[in-house]
């Protein structure tokens, strides 16, 4: 099939769970079908990095986004319908050039991945299959209701941007064809707000054979290990959570312990967290090294949906987990055997201190997690998966 792919980033370099993720589709689908990639860039650097996608792909396309906080977005959040998020990715010479394509060549189906590259699709008879990797209105809702007290008077402004980012969400599930949801629990959401969708679950996956490599090293003092990209706001939110509710309850059960706080773009209230028992680290080149020398990944996700890839990480690097719901969500977890699973700052700190000071526990649930991962989370299995999918919705 010839499939035309059109995604927010460029997937490469591998630094976010979405340009993972596609890197990896790509990857492992390329041998199956004709996929020309139609990516959005944020600056001209970053073509250089398209020579690493076209061992994958039959053209790469970059498409280049305005800068988030141009005043172009900012004006036409306010005088079109479209909100803030989808301000950003429409652009009508954009939309010119993908109708260029798409009359050049004869697709069989068109893949977007998430519903804000949808508005420049033109009007067209190709099936259209939407990945919606989070539902992205629940994420933008939720950083409204934690902003604090002072933020009072533009909060009417963010949540009415959250009701347009709604409606065009369900909107754009409305115009696919069909949609790939990342969870059951994601798809069982989906449809509670639109039941008459058709929807998927094409999970993340993990490259198991690149983590499996990982070699755990002595830990001179027990570890707490965070990971996340901090451009996304659901992992701002969870690293801040842990560092001023959870780790006091920790630190004065296990006071040699430290926490290391690792991802990119970290903000200004993500470095103000660092102290001497807790390090803030955006070096990390491998991410393997940070499980290598950690002795239990928590992951305190309070908002956004999906399946998450430092625990998928963590499993196939046979590093412990403590996570919440949302973090272990889109994986059969099994809570006290594949990881442990609680909801309170208590009870999430009392059940990474039990893995702290008892090693052989966490060996135990490392371990079932490990064979979990190897059994239902390969990127090939996944790949299958969206294979199935892409010959039923191509059909037409």
């Amino acid at each position: 099939m010839k499939i035309l792919m059109i995604t927010p980033y460029l997937p490469y370099p591998l630094v976010s769970g979405g340009q993972i993720r596609t890197y990896n589709l790509l990857k492992n689908l390329s041998t199956k079908h004709e996929i020309t990639l139609a990516s959005f860039i944020r600056d001209k650097s970053e073509e250089k990095h398209v020579k690493e996608l076209i061992p994958y792909c039959r053209k790469v396309i970059t498409l280049k986004r305005r800068k988030a906080w141009s005043p172009a977005n900012i004006i036409l959040s306010i005088i079109t319908p479209y909100p803030f998020l989808v301000s950003i990715y429409f652009d009508p010479f954009v939309k010119s050039k993908i109708k260029e394509e798409l009359a050049k060549e004869k697709y069989d189906l068109i893949h977007a991945e998430t519903f804000y590259v949808m508005p420049n699709i033109p009007q067209t008879k190709i099936p259209i299959f939407l990945v919606e990797q989070v539902i992205e209105y629940l994420v933008y809702q939720r950083f409204v209701e934690s902003l604090p007290k002072w933020a009072i008077f533009i909060k009417p402004f963010l949540y009415f941007d959250v009701v347009k980012i709604k409606w065009w969400e369900k909107y754009y599930w409305r115009k696919a064809k069909r949609l790939a949801a990342m969870s059951k629990d994601d798809k069982k959401f989906i449809q509670s707000l639109n039941p008459s969708l058709v929807v998927d679950v094409v999970a993340n996956g993990v490259d198991l054979d690149f983590f499996a490599r990982t070699k755990k090293q002595k830990i001179q003092k027990p570890t707490v290990l965070f990971v996340g990209n901090f451009k996304w706001l659901p992992n701002r939110d969870a690293a801040i959570y842990l560092a001023t509710n959870i780790w006091p309850h920790i630190k004065s059960r296990v006071d040699n312990a430290v926490l290391w706080i690792v991802g990119r773009n970290p903000t200004s209230d993500i470095l103000k967290l660092r102290s001497k028992d807790i390090i803030v680290d955006s070096t990390v080149d491998d991410i393997r090294d940070a499980y290598a020398k950690s002795s239990v990944l928590l992951a305190p996700i309070r908002n956004g949906r999906g399946t998450k890839y430092k625990i998928l990480e963590a499993m196939a690097t046979k590093t412990p987990i403590v996570g919440t719901h949302l973090a272990i969500e889109g994986i059969d977890i099994i809570n006290g055997e594949h990881a442990y699973v609680a909801q309170s700052a208590e009870s999430l700190a009392q059940k990474a201190i039990v893995v702290l000071k008892n090693p052989k526990v966490g060996s135990k649930l490392s371990e079932a997690a490990y064979h979990l991962v190897a059994k239902s989370y390969s990127w090939q299995k996944i790949s299958n998966t969206l294979d199935k999918v892409y010959r039923e919705v191509g059909k037409g």
